[in-house]
Protein backbone atom coordinates (compact mmCIF):
# COMPACT_ATOMS: atom_id res chain seq x y z
CA UNK A 1 0.00 0.00 0.00
CA UNK A 2 1.42 3.24 -0.60
CA UNK A 3 0.54 6.50 0.75
CA UNK A 4 1.62 10.29 0.69
CA UNK A 5 1.69 12.81 3.16
CA UNK A 6 2.08 16.28 3.01
CA UNK A 7 0.79 19.57 1.82
CA UNK A 8 -2.02 19.22 -0.26
CA UNK A 9 -2.12 15.60 0.39
CA UNK A 10 -4.47 13.78 2.82
CA UNK A 11 -2.32 10.86 3.28
CA UNK A 12 -4.97 8.66 0.90
CA UNK A 13 -4.03 5.42 -1.52
CA UNK A 14 -1.88 6.18 -4.27
CA UNK A 15 -2.60 3.96 -7.27
CA UNK A 16 0.72 2.34 -8.36
CA UNK A 17 -0.83 2.76 -11.91
CA UNK A 18 -0.28 6.35 -11.70
CA UNK A 19 3.15 7.64 -13.56
CA UNK A 20 4.08 10.07 -10.44
CA UNK A 21 3.21 11.09 -6.89
CA UNK A 22 1.86 14.35 -6.38
CA UNK A 23 4.66 17.42 -5.81
CA UNK A 24 3.53 18.14 -2.59
CA UNK A 25 4.18 15.00 -0.91
CA UNK A 26 7.13 14.99 1.72
CA UNK A 27 6.29 11.85 3.02
CA UNK A 28 5.73 8.82 0.96
CA UNK A 29 4.29 5.54 2.97
CA UNK A 30 4.88 1.91 2.05
CA UNK A 31 3.61 -0.76 3.55
CA UNK A 32 4.05 -4.21 2.78
CA UNK A 33 4.60 -2.54 -1.04
CA UNK A 34 4.19 -4.63 -4.27
CA UNK A 35 6.47 -4.73 -7.43
CA UNK A 36 4.31 -1.95 -8.72
CA UNK A 37 4.90 0.42 -5.53
CA UNK A 38 8.04 0.22 -5.22
CA UNK A 39 8.47 0.71 -8.77
CA UNK A 40 6.73 4.38 -8.85
CA UNK A 41 8.75 5.04 -6.00
CA UNK A 42 12.12 4.87 -7.17
CA UNK A 43 10.93 6.11 -10.25
CA UNK A 44 9.78 9.38 -8.74
CA UNK A 45 12.96 10.06 -6.03
CA UNK A 46 15.09 8.40 -8.35
CA UNK A 47 16.51 6.15 -5.60
CA UNK A 48 16.27 2.40 -4.63
CA UNK A 49 13.74 1.47 -2.46
CA UNK A 50 14.71 -1.10 0.34
CA UNK A 51 13.97 -4.60 -0.06
CA UNK A 52 12.51 -6.77 2.73
CA UNK A 53 16.12 -8.90 2.94
CA UNK A 54 17.52 -5.86 2.81
CA UNK A 55 16.12 -4.30 5.97
CA UNK A 56 16.50 -7.44 7.65
CA UNK A 57 20.69 -7.06 7.71
CA UNK A 58 21.65 -6.61 11.12
CA UNK A 59 25.19 -4.97 10.21
CA UNK A 60 25.09 -1.18 10.87
CA UNK A 61 26.54 -0.82 7.62
CA UNK A 62 23.47 -2.36 5.84
CA UNK A 63 21.25 -0.35 8.18
CA UNK A 64 22.31 3.07 8.07
CA UNK A 65 24.74 4.31 4.82
CA UNK A 66 24.48 7.58 2.43
CA UNK A 67 23.92 6.49 -1.31
CA UNK A 68 23.57 9.33 -4.17
CA UNK A 69 22.99 11.87 -1.62
CA UNK A 70 20.10 10.31 0.18
CA UNK A 71 20.41 8.65 3.53
CA UNK A 72 18.94 5.17 4.05
CA UNK A 73 18.29 4.06 7.50
CA UNK A 74 16.68 1.02 9.27
CA UNK A 75 15.49 1.03 12.61
CA UNK A 76 13.88 -1.90 14.60
CA UNK A 77 10.63 -0.31 15.68
CA UNK A 78 8.51 -2.12 19.15
CA UNK A 79 5.29 -4.10 17.45
CA UNK A 80 3.40 -6.21 18.91
CA UNK A 81 2.74 -5.04 22.65
CA UNK A 82 -1.13 -4.76 22.39
CA UNK A 83 -1.36 -8.48 21.24
CA UNK A 84 0.89 -10.11 23.86
CA UNK A 85 3.40 -10.92 21.35
CA UNK A 86 6.12 -8.12 21.69
CA UNK A 87 8.82 -8.07 19.16
CA UNK A 88 10.56 -5.93 16.84
CA UNK A 89 10.04 -4.97 12.89
CA UNK A 90 12.56 -2.96 10.98
CA UNK A 91 11.61 0.09 9.13
CA UNK A 92 13.31 1.69 6.59
CA UNK A 93 14.12 5.51 5.98
CA UNK A 94 15.02 6.79 2.78
CA UNK A 95 15.86 10.77 3.86
CA UNK A 96 16.23 12.18 0.42
CA UNK A 97 16.50 16.47 -0.38
CA UNK A 98 12.64 16.86 -0.50
CA UNK A 99 11.24 13.62 0.27
CA UNK A 100 10.89 11.17 2.78
CA UNK A 101 10.32 7.37 2.11
CA UNK A 102 9.28 4.73 4.43
CA UNK A 103 9.08 1.48 3.87
CA UNK A 104 7.46 -1.16 6.39
CA UNK A 105 6.12 -4.51 6.91
CA UNK A 106 4.10 -4.30 9.95
CA UNK A 107 2.01 -1.40 11.44
CA UNK A 108 3.57 -0.19 14.70
CA UNK A 109 1.60 2.17 17.13
CA UNK A 110 3.61 5.12 16.62
CA UNK A 111 3.47 5.20 12.98
CA UNK A 112 -0.08 4.53 12.99
CA UNK A 113 -0.47 7.58 15.12
CA UNK A 114 1.53 9.84 13.70
CA UNK A 115 -0.33 9.18 10.01
CA UNK A 116 -3.39 10.05 11.76
CA UNK A 117 -2.15 13.29 13.03
CA UNK A 118 0.01 13.89 9.79
CA UNK A 119 -3.84 13.78 8.03
CA UNK A 120 -5.42 16.58 10.60
CA UNK A 121 -2.31 18.52 10.73
CA UNK A 122 -0.09 18.90 7.48
CA UNK A 123 2.43 21.37 9.24
CA UNK A 124 3.97 17.96 10.54
CA UNK A 125 4.94 16.65 7.38
CA UNK A 126 5.86 20.53 6.00
CA UNK A 127 8.71 18.80 5.24
CA UNK A 128 10.51 15.63 4.86
CA UNK A 129 13.63 16.55 7.59
CA UNK A 130 10.60 17.46 9.75
CA UNK A 131 8.67 14.55 9.33
CA UNK A 132 11.21 12.46 9.86
CA UNK A 133 12.06 14.14 13.44
CA UNK A 134 8.65 13.99 14.35
CA UNK A 135 8.31 10.46 13.48
CA UNK A 136 10.79 9.42 15.46
CA UNK A 137 9.92 11.52 18.51
CA UNK A 138 6.81 9.49 18.39
CA UNK A 139 8.93 6.34 18.67
CA UNK A 140 10.68 7.20 21.40
CA UNK A 141 7.59 8.35 23.07
CA UNK A 142 5.78 5.13 22.47
CA UNK A 143 9.32 3.22 24.22
CA UNK A 144 8.53 5.56 27.05
CA UNK A 145 5.07 4.46 27.51
CA UNK A 146 6.07 0.70 27.32
CA UNK A 147 8.75 1.62 29.84
CA UNK A 148 6.38 3.13 32.29
CA UNK A 149 4.17 0.11 31.74
CA UNK A 150 7.17 -2.49 32.55
CA UNK A 151 8.05 -0.11 35.82
CA UNK A 152 4.55 -0.75 37.13
CA UNK A 153 4.15 -4.03 35.97
CA UNK A 154 7.74 -4.76 37.96
CA UNK A 155 6.46 -2.83 41.35
CA UNK A 156 2.98 -5.25 41.38
CA UNK A 157 5.71 -8.12 40.71
CA UNK A 158 7.44 -7.24 43.95
CA UNK A 159 5.05 -6.60 45.78
CA UNK A 160 3.55 -10.21 45.44
CA UNK A 161 6.57 -11.39 46.55
CA UNK A 162 7.97 -9.33 49.41
CA UNK A 163 4.52 -9.29 50.80
CA UNK A 164 4.09 -7.91 54.58
CA UNK A 165 2.12 -10.82 56.07
CA UNK A 166 4.36 -14.03 55.90
CA UNK A 167 0.99 -16.52 54.46
CA UNK A 168 0.67 -14.66 51.24
CA UNK A 169 4.34 -14.79 50.59
CA UNK A 170 3.83 -18.24 50.37
CA UNK A 171 3.90 -20.04 46.81
CA UNK A 172 1.71 -22.70 45.43
CA UNK A 173 2.57 -24.37 42.59
CA UNK A 174 0.07 -22.50 40.46
CA UNK A 175 0.80 -19.07 41.62
CA UNK A 176 4.73 -19.91 41.30
CA UNK A 177 4.04 -21.17 37.72
CA UNK A 178 2.05 -17.68 36.92
CA UNK A 179 4.45 -15.54 38.68
CA UNK A 180 7.80 -17.09 36.67
CA UNK A 181 5.97 -16.75 33.62
CA UNK A 182 4.70 -13.42 34.03
CA UNK A 183 8.47 -12.16 34.99
CA UNK A 184 9.76 -14.47 31.75
CA UNK A 185 7.06 -11.92 29.52
CA UNK A 186 8.21 -8.83 31.40
CA UNK A 187 11.95 -9.47 30.57
CA UNK A 188 10.99 -10.50 26.99
CA UNK A 189 9.37 -6.78 26.41
CA UNK A 190 12.32 -5.13 28.21
CA UNK A 191 14.68 -6.88 25.80
CA UNK A 192 12.54 -5.55 22.85
CA UNK A 193 12.00 -1.96 24.36
CA UNK A 194 16.05 -2.08 24.74
CA UNK A 195 16.95 -3.68 21.49
CA UNK A 196 14.66 -0.35 19.92
CA UNK A 197 16.04 2.13 21.82
CA UNK A 198 19.79 1.04 21.01
CA UNK A 199 18.96 0.82 17.17
CA UNK A 200 17.35 4.26 17.71
CA UNK A 201 20.10 5.80 19.15
CA UNK A 202 22.20 3.94 16.04
CA UNK A 203 20.23 5.88 13.92
CA UNK A 204 20.03 9.54 15.25
CA UNK A 205 24.08 9.03 15.71
CA UNK A 206 24.20 8.60 12.27
CA UNK A 207 21.78 11.31 11.17
CA UNK A 208 23.42 13.87 13.75
CA UNK A 209 26.99 12.86 11.60
CA UNK A 210 25.74 12.78 8.43
CA UNK A 211 26.71 16.24 5.81
CA UNK A 212 22.98 17.00 5.49
CA UNK A 213 22.62 17.77 9.32
CA UNK A 214 25.81 19.54 9.83
CA UNK A 215 25.26 22.29 7.37
CA UNK A 216 24.23 25.81 8.58
CA UNK A 217 20.92 25.83 7.83
CA UNK A 218 20.19 22.58 9.85
CA UNK A 219 20.84 23.95 13.29
CA UNK A 220 17.44 23.63 14.41
CA UNK A 221 17.10 19.96 13.24
CA UNK A 222 20.46 19.63 15.10
CA UNK A 223 18.58 20.64 17.90
CA UNK A 224 16.23 18.44 17.45
CA UNK A 225 18.04 15.27 17.19
CA UNK A 226 20.13 16.07 20.37
CA UNK A 227 17.34 16.13 21.97
CA UNK A 228 16.13 12.69 21.35
CA UNK A 229 19.54 11.37 21.82
CA UNK A 230 19.37 12.30 24.68
CA UNK A 231 15.66 10.98 25.58
CA UNK A 232 16.74 7.60 23.55
CA UNK A 233 19.66 7.32 25.73
CA UNK A 234 17.89 7.80 28.97
CA UNK A 235 15.39 5.17 28.06
CA UNK A 236 18.16 2.45 27.45
CA UNK A 237 19.78 3.08 30.89
CA UNK A 238 16.10 3.02 32.64
CA UNK A 239 15.61 0.17 30.57
CA UNK A 240 19.27 -1.36 31.92
CA UNK A 241 17.94 -0.91 35.59
CA UNK A 242 14.55 -2.15 35.46
CA UNK A 243 16.32 -5.27 33.95
CA UNK A 244 18.56 -5.52 36.72
CA UNK A 245 15.91 -4.46 39.68
CA UNK A 246 13.70 -7.85 37.18
CA UNK A 247 16.83 -10.13 37.86
CA UNK A 248 16.96 -9.38 41.44
CA UNK A 249 13.36 -10.34 41.53
CA UNK A 250 13.49 -13.34 39.93
CA UNK A 251 16.19 -14.30 42.01
CA UNK A 252 14.35 -13.60 45.09
CA UNK A 253 10.85 -15.42 44.01
CA UNK A 254 13.63 -18.65 43.54
CA UNK A 255 15.15 -17.82 47.17
CA UNK A 256 11.74 -18.12 48.12
CA UNK A 257 11.01 -21.03 46.84
CA UNK A 258 14.74 -22.83 48.08
CA UNK A 259 13.30 -21.71 51.61
CA UNK A 260 9.60 -23.44 51.31
CA UNK A 261 11.38 -26.48 49.90
CA UNK A 262 14.19 -25.99 52.98
CA UNK A 263 10.75 -25.74 55.13
CA UNK A 264 9.26 -28.64 53.85
CA UNK A 265 12.56 -30.88 54.15
CA UNK A 266 13.12 -29.43 57.68
CA UNK A 267 9.76 -30.55 58.88
CA UNK A 268 10.25 -34.43 57.23
CA UNK A 269 13.52 -34.83 58.97
CA UNK A 270 12.69 -33.92 62.95
CA UNK A 271 9.47 -35.51 62.16
CA UNK A 272 11.26 -38.85 61.34
CA UNK A 273 14.01 -38.32 64.25
CA UNK A 274 11.01 -37.52 66.90
CA UNK A 275 9.08 -41.10 65.59
CA UNK A 276 12.38 -42.85 64.67
CA UNK A 277 12.40 -43.97 69.22
CA UNK A 278 9.00 -44.86 69.23
CA UNK A 279 9.05 -46.86 66.15
CA UNK A 280 12.02 -48.71 67.32
CA UNK A 281 10.43 -49.24 70.43
CA UNK A 282 7.64 -50.84 68.94
CA UNK A 283 9.01 -53.16 67.09
CA UNK A 284 11.18 -54.06 69.90
CA UNK A 285 8.03 -55.35 72.18
CA UNK A 286 5.98 -56.28 69.12
CA UNK A 287 8.19 -59.30 68.45
CA UNK A 288 6.08 -62.42 69.52
CA UNK A 289 9.45 -64.92 69.85
CA UNK A 290 8.49 -67.70 72.33
CA UNK A 291 10.97 -67.24 75.47
CA UNK A 292 10.41 -63.18 75.47
CA UNK A 293 10.91 -62.78 79.26
CA UNK A 294 8.50 -59.55 78.64
CA UNK A 295 5.19 -61.06 77.49
CA UNK A 296 4.45 -61.91 80.94
CA UNK A 297 4.64 -58.22 82.21
CA UNK A 298 1.11 -57.73 83.59
CA UNK A 299 1.72 -53.62 82.80
CA UNK A 300 4.06 -54.28 79.56
CA UNK A 301 1.63 -52.95 77.60
CA UNK A 302 1.04 -49.56 79.39
CA UNK A 303 4.58 -49.55 80.18
CA UNK A 304 5.48 -49.51 76.31
CA UNK A 305 3.16 -46.60 75.35
CA UNK A 306 4.48 -44.20 78.20
CA UNK A 307 7.83 -45.51 76.69
CA UNK A 308 6.83 -44.51 73.39
CA UNK A 309 5.48 -41.25 73.84
CA UNK A 310 8.58 -40.39 76.44
CA UNK A 311 10.63 -40.78 73.43
CA UNK A 312 9.05 -38.50 70.96
CA UNK A 313 8.39 -35.86 73.32
CA UNK A 314 12.25 -35.82 74.49
CA UNK A 315 13.73 -34.94 71.11
CA UNK A 316 10.53 -33.04 69.95
CA UNK A 317 11.18 -30.26 73.28
CA UNK A 318 15.32 -30.68 72.30
CA UNK A 319 14.78 -29.18 69.10
CA UNK A 320 12.12 -26.52 70.39
CA UNK A 321 14.14 -25.58 72.75
CA UNK A 322 16.70 -25.10 70.29
CA UNK A 323 14.89 -23.22 67.68
CA UNK A 324 14.59 -25.81 65.02
CA UNK A 325 11.24 -26.11 65.13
Amino acid sequence: MLRAYGPGCDGSVVDAKLTRIPDSATWVDLEEPTEEEEKLVEQCIRMDVPTEDEMSEIEPSSRLYEHRGALYMTVSVLVGVMDGNPRTAPISFVLTDNRLVTVRYATPKPLRAFAEHARRDAELVRDAPTALIRMLDAIIDRLADELEAVNADIEQISGSIFHNKMDERRIPAARLTALLTRIGRTQTLLTKIRYSAVSTMRMLSFLSGSPRTNEEASADLRHHLTSLTTDATSLGEHASFLTDHLQFLLDASLGLISIEQNAAMKLFSWAAVVFLPPTLIAGIFGMNFRYMPELNWHYGYPISMALMLASAIGPYLYFKRRGWI
